[in-house]
């Protein structure tokens, strides 16, 4: 059997000291993370990005760097995940637009608002790259490359 990460995207959207986070229900209850999702077949990874952006929080995102890149598994038998971190603006939000059917709402929550909440954390890498974002960990948009369909 071959081995391959769930390759995910995620996105740091912080607005006036303010980060976009999703209140969802997971199987293990509900969680907040950020918007995030995984990386779709024919998608690259800013298109992956902004559709979860839209789809779970209503607002139409824009991307401007890379916070990080991560590969994250919880133990040696939970699945492994390589999540590509992004941040940016959001604009155009649509309060009429129905939100993926796993999401409560979405809300802007300060920094110490997240740490409150880290026992309700989708994962730990939630706060990890709010930190990072935050200590202004920043890679262009550049480092990104897709070839898809390259003969």
């Amino acid at each position: 059997m071959v081995w391959k990460p769930h390759v995910t995207v995620a996105a740091v959207i912080e607005n006036n000291a303010h980060f976009l986070l999703v209140e969802e229900t997971t199987d293990n209850g509900i969680a907040f993370n950020q918007p995030a999702g995984h990386l779709e077949a024919g998608e690259d990874l800013i298109t992956a990005v902004k559709r979860e952006v839209a789809e779970e929080t209503a607002w139409q995102f824009e991307p401007e760097a890379v916070v990080a890149i991560q590969l994250w598994r919880r133990t040696p038998d939970f699945p492994s995940f390589m999540r590509f971190c992004f941040t940016g603006k959001v604009h155009s939000y649509d309060p009429n637009q129905k939100l993926d059917d796993d999401i409560i709402a979405a809300h802007w929550l300060s920094r110490d608002d997240i740490l409150q909440k880290q026992h309700q954390l989708r994962s730990p890498l939630v706060l990890l790259t709010v930190d990072e974002y935050l200590k202004g960990q920043r890679h262009p948009l550049s480092i990104l490359q897709s070839f898809l369909d390259l003969a």
